[in-house]
């Protein structure tokens, strides 16, 4: 992975793990389901699940089909307790001492990116939050959203790495040109073609890349 310039990353389970967090944000989604189309829980539940798995992003399937305000929904559901998240003195680091720009790439939005980069620590060694509301709420893994990213941040694919968690993700990077870096315990083998490297997690990539530049 020589020449690289820029380092995308993934957010959520890729620079920290989600645990709690990701339980109490996925609450306040089925809470403003049940609200906003009149059902109970158990109905927003259902919706919830159907339009991630349909668009990638629940709230893409809501602003569609249901006319909710995408800018409302992000905000409110972001709307969580990000003290649980802890800093990770070593992945700080680790990114500090990458020989280029890092740009988050997440599906997360109202203004996820920046408060949990705060609150790890991480957000001074970031030069962008690139979310889903940038991408105009088409998510990773469509084309547009990955097009929308190098256009806004003047990225050259074939000078960046691309590290995710979700496996999916990584093949339209891949195609544009992107080095793709899967990151995870649980994932199917043998590696698909469009992943170029795979760690357990992003520590792990960033020791091997830094030992080898």
């Amino acid at each position: 992975m020589n020449g690289v310039s820029d380092f995308v990353f993934d957010l959520d389970n890729t620079l920290y793990p989600v645990s709690t967090i990701y339980d109490e944000i996925g609450d306040r989604m089925t809470a403003y389901i049940a609200r906003a189309l009149g059902i109970d829980d158990a109905e927003a539940l259902v919706v919830r699940e159907r339009y991630f798995h349909a668009y990638g992003a629940t709230v893409t399937g809501l602003a569609r089909h249901h006319g909710v305000d995408a800018h409302d929904f992000m905000a409110d559901v972001h709307n969580v307790d990000y003290s649980v998240l802890r800093p990770d003195p070593e992945l700080t680091t680790l990114i500090a001492r990458l020989p280029g720009r890092r740009i988050v790439f997440t599906n997360g939005g109202g203004g996820h990116g920046q408060r949990a980069l705060a609150q790890l620590g991480l957000a001074d060694l970031f030069e962008h939050v690139f979310d889903l509301e940038d991408m105009g709420f088409t998510p990773k893994p469509e084309l547009a959203a990955y097009e929308r990213l190098i256009a806004a941040c003047n990225i050259d694919p074939r000078r960046a790495v691309f590290v995710e968690d979700t496996l999916k993700n990584l093949e339209p990077a891949h195609g544009l040109g992107f080095r793709t870096v899967l990151v995870g315990p649980v994932h199917p083998e043998p590696n698909p073609p469009y992943v170029d490297a795979r760690y357990g997690d992003a520590k792990q990539f960033l020791r091997a890349y830094l030992a080898s530049a």
